[in-house]
């Protein structure tokens, strides 16, 4: 089956490379002629673990191609992917569908042969049916049909999400285009993957839904963290007493600095609209976007509140920028909020991350950019954790003594063992728990 998918960003290039995987010939379409031939070339605009394995491999047995026309890809396709952009859109919050309404219009004048045109970004309630009007409107001969089928792929962990997902959904409107993507995700069947045939709306509804679902878990655990503080109790033991409830589960429970990424802030705040456009209360998610907001400028109080007016003559290292490991994705980072607060509070601040150095270096100024782990730390009076990559883990009090001036370390993301602290010259502050020392 040949496959288009328009859109070469984080959605569309995991997307494209995981259906060739699957068989599907597949070619990556974007209007960006530099992105394209970068690709060709085995250079990805993002990182994803094994992704550039996946990428390579598939362009090189012909399986992926990529390609700036439009035209001359989808027409023989079977079926095509709008995997374009959906930011938030200034002034009101609601998703930008420029990009997507954009590609259905081109879409139109080019359709000849039946295909189906599935969205895969995520779109407001009723955005594929509109994609439906403005191709009849622009091509009242097209034979086609359209479907939403929204993606769930973690950053870091995007391939796993694709070839062994938790569920697929598919909004459709009859047994053709039902049929056709069945058969797209045959190779899915093997793994008993469940499928979740339903209306349009509901499909484009449920991506939003979910991820609201999880925005709010992750709110509700900081907030008992810092009840947990208050009470000088340890959140650690509050969420695994939670997640062994099955009703509840364990996933989304760890405290930490509030969510980022591409998708929780814009998707919640997307939902708030919708649901205010439709005179419908959803104060749940509204608390969460204000509280989720205010929780990242917070941070640098917290740090005040530990250290006292010390703070102004500190050297502080930060490790960790991107808003979660496995991922250079700097979008609503905490690291946005804290890093730019400490430059105004503080003598110097030196940053360091395994992957985000290059793309944090858009948006990070008047820092230092350390070339490891040890040069971020060396000589400095605090040291902070915001990201939990793995090579982060196994710091102690014992290694950090031998490069730090200073005492304190401050964990926002709990990664760190307190039994390597315990007894030590270190002092470690965690989120719900401790300090340790």
């Amino acid at each position: 089956m040949k496959i288009v998918m328009l859109g070469t960003g984080y959605v569309g290039l995991v997307s494209g490379a995981c259906f060739s995987e699957f068989g599907h010939d597949v070619v990556c379409v974007d209007k960006d002629e530099k992105k394209i031939t970068n690709l060709k070339n085995g250079i990805l605009p993002i990182y994803e673990p094994g992704l550039d394995i996946l990428v390579k491999k598939n362009f090189r047995n012909e399986k992926l191609k990529f390609s700036s026309s439009v035209k001359k890809s989808i027409v023989d396709a079977d079926a095509i992917f709008i995997a374009v952009g959906t930011p938030e859109r200034r002034g009101d919050g609601h998703a930008d569908l420029t990009y997507v309404y954009s590609a259905a219009r081109e879409i139109a004048t080019i359709l000849e042969n039946y295909c189906v045109i599935i969205t895969k970004s995520t779109v407001p309630v009723g955005t594929s049916l509109e994609i439906k009007k403005i191709i009849k409107k622009y091509n009242k001969n097209a034979n086609f049909d359209v479907v939403s089928n929204p993606e769930f792929l973690r950053e870091g962990s995007a391939i796993e999400d694709f070839m062994r997902p938790n569920r697929i959904i598919v909004g459709y409107e009859n047994e053709k285009s039902k049929k056709i993507m069945d058969n797209i995700y045959q190779p899915l069947n093997l793994i008993q993957t469940p499928i979740l045939f339903t209306d349009i709306k509901s499909a484009e509804l449920i991506k939003y839904a979910s991820n609201a679902f999880l925005a709010v878990k992750i709110s509700f655990i900081n907030q008992m963290a810092d009840l947990c503080e208050g009470l000088s109790t340890d959140i650690h033991f509050i969420s695994r007493g939670m997640g062994l409830d099955k009703r509840i589960g364990d996933k989304f429970l760890h405290p930490g600095p509030g969510y980022g990424g591409s998708c929780f802030p814009k998707d919640t705040i997307a939902l708030s609209k919708i649901a205010s456009d439709n005179n419908i209360d959803l104060s749940i998610i509204d608390n969460v976007i204000n509280y989720n907001q205010n929780r990242k400028k917070s941070l640098i109080k917290k740090l005040k509140n530990i250290l006292g007016n010390n703070i102004k003559e500190m050297r502080v290292a930060v490790l960790g920028l991107s808003f979660k490991p496995g991922t250079d994705d700097m979008r609503e980072s905490p690291s946005l909020d804290l890093v730019p607060s400490l430059v105004k509070k503080v003598k110097e601040v030196r940053v360091f991350d395994p992957v985000a150095m290059k793309e944090a270096s858009k948006y990070i100024k008047n820092v230092y950019f350390s070339n490891k782990v040890e040069d971020c730390i060396m000589n400095v009076d605090l040291t902070i954790i915001l990201t939990e990559w793995s090579e982060f883990r196994t710091l102690s009090a014992d290694y950090l003594s031998k490069f730090m001036k200073g005492n304190v370390v401050v964990d926002f993301r709990n990664a760190l063992n307190p039994e390597n602290f315990k007894g030590k010259n270190i002092t470690l502050h965690q989120v719900g728990r401790g300090p340790f020392n």
